[in-house]
């Protein structure tokens, strides 16, 4: 071999690993962020934007959504970390951290000349020896109240007991099966609202207040139609309008559109909900027939109060149809009232499907969001137990799961056994970040539980970040939904090997929009 192309080869290493390296640093900076927060003696993080808007909180994909992030690597995990929170609304923090340690441990293993094809062959075999020995260790949760989902609310609520109640409230009253519905998010059913008192409320809140002063602000017995839809005529263009034809198209157009409006009364509809704006004349006529309206309602607002109603969306050209045929689309709900201390409609007792809404009160403006995303954490782990079941909390299962993996090893030939190593570790970093955040010497805690789960045949075991004591995570309490495992594994796996499977980063050249962008400037 000449010395030009040891040179040459030694070159495309030094590449290859100069990208490991910088994205693996990226990776770990990302990973550090929220690291801190995790387990119950977590601390909270202080984001400040260029405005000097401060917002503190303990929530991982509210750090990690926030942060001023620009390196393509770190970006990366962020993107799977916001899949998780989409798919099961909590444990990206776990996900995170274990991503940051699956990738240290891969570039360190291929630092000492491990080939990355054989470590992402024992990142594929340790993840999935995880996955089937989490599956082993799940417990299944029967029924919608049950009360190992008040813990579960705990846990991931922070230790918010008033916020865990209203959790569990809203669960029992929405069903199993409806927490098993692939459509349906508890954490979408929250309201935060400054000044208001915590309750479950089953119906719908709208937050928006009736259309004038003049309308009702209490009815019973609720006849409902849901415009989903401006709640105007129908409209003209400008050059149409500047013509005789135009101009009289335009007047019976508005005389038809208050023919269909005085239908609204005539039915003894008595609640409109409108997606967008309302004319004046549509105004003036439901307010003298002492029908309540409510204009730019949000959409989601808005198919949740016709899902509960019974109602079916309706636009404002179906207002042409007879009242008879109109009969089908109003839906119907024991009262409606307006709350004047929050300012926001509350729906209740609807003959449709049932709904909840969990009101969540905070003292200060300031407290609002992080009230807010406490809750939906809650909802969201409570949501993931009922329907994917539980585990031991406090990071005694990943412990458990290790071992599992550990002796999978054995079986594993070659330097594939350097990848499984990477899980191994990965899997033993939430416990460790718990412990060493809690102030207690992770090495010696980690050795003190994982003694005892083998001595005393319990997987259950952890430690108790209060005494530092060896004891039973279920006693404590502490559950963890196993979905919010299996994703965060997943996720974990993903982020480290889309990292490990990259030698070498270019910088792509400028893209015609950019550049088009860059002529019209310089023109």
């Amino acid at each position: 071999m000449s010395n030009k192309q040891h040179i040459n080869q030694n070159t495309d290493v030094d590449e290859r690993m100069t990208a490991l390296m910088t994205n693996s640093n990226a990776i770990k900076v990302i990973a550090q962020a929220v690291e801190g927060t995790i387990g119950p003696k977590g601390l909270d993080t202080m984001l400040v934007d260029q405005f000097g808007d401060v917002v503190v909180t303990n929530d991982g994909v509210t750090i990690l959504g926030m942060m001023d992030v620009n390196h393509p690597a770190a970006r990366m995990l962020i993107k799977i970390a916001k899949a998780q929170q989409e798919e099961i609304g909590d444990g990206t923090t776990t996900a995170t951290i274990m991503a940051g340690e699956l990738v240290s441990e891969g570039v360190a293993q291929v630092s000492r000349g491990v080939p990355v094809a054989k470590v992402l062959e024992g990142l594929h075999i340790g993840i999935k020896k995880a996955q089937e020995v989490l599956k082993e260790k799940t417990k299944e949760v029967t029924t919608s109240d049950s009360p190992i989902l008040k813990e579960v609310a705990l846990v991931a609520g922070r230790g918010h007991d008033d916020i865990a109640d209203l959790v569990i409230k809203a669960a029992a009253l929405m069903g199993k099966e409806k927490l098993a519905d692939p459509s349906f998010k508890l954490a979408d059913i929250i309201r935060a609202q400054e000044g208001a008192d915590n309750k479950v409320i089953s119906g719908v809140i709208l937050d928006r207040e009736p259309l004038n002063k003049e309308m009702p602000k209490r009815i019973e017995n609720v006849k409902v139609l849901v415009i989903d839809d401006a709640l105007e005529p129908e409209e003209i263009d400008d050059e149409a309008l500047g013509t005789e034809a135009g101009f009289t198209r335009y007047m019976e157009l508005r005389e038809e559109f208050v023919e269909n409006v005085r239908k609204i009364p005539e039915l003894g509809i008595n609640l409109v909900l409108v997606d967008r704006g309302v004319d004046d004349i549509a105004e003036e006529i439901l307010t003298d027939a002492e029908v309540m309206v409510l204009q730019r309602v949000a959409n989601k607002e808005l198919r949740q109060a016709a899902e509960h109603t019974g109602a079916k969306l309706i636009k404002r050209t179906g207002l042409k149809k007879s009242k008879a045929e109109l009969q089908k689309y109003i839906g119907h709900s024991a009262e409606v009232y307006l709350d004047e201390k929050i300012k926001h409609v509350y729906l209740l007792g609807g003959t449709g499907k049932a709904q909840a809404t969990i009101l969540v009160g905070a003292s200060t403006e300031e407290v609002v969001g992080e009230r807010e995303r406490i809750a939906k954490d809650a909802a969201s782990a409570v949501q993931a137990a009922a329907k994917g079941g539980i585990v031991a909390g406090g990071g005694a299962v990943e412990l458990a799961i290790a071992r599992g993996v550990e002796e999978a090893r054995k079986e594993v030939r070659g330097m594939a056994v350097f990848g499984v190593d990477c899980v191994i570790a990965a899997l033993k970093k939430p416990f460790s970040q718990i412990v060493l955040n809690a102030g207690f010497n992770p090495l010696e805690k980690l050795g003190d539980v994982t003694a005892s789960q083998v001595e005393m045949a319990n997987d259950s075991l952890g430690i108790d970040c209060e005494s530092g004591e060896v004891v039973d995570m279920c006693s404590l309490g502490v559950y963890d939904p196993a979905l919010v495992k299996k994703y965060a594994l997943k996720a974990a796996g993903e982020v480290a090997e889309a990292i490990l499977r990259i030698d070498t980063i270019i910088k792509k050249k400028p893209s015609k929009e950019s550049e088009s962008v860059d002529k019209d400037y310089y023109e």
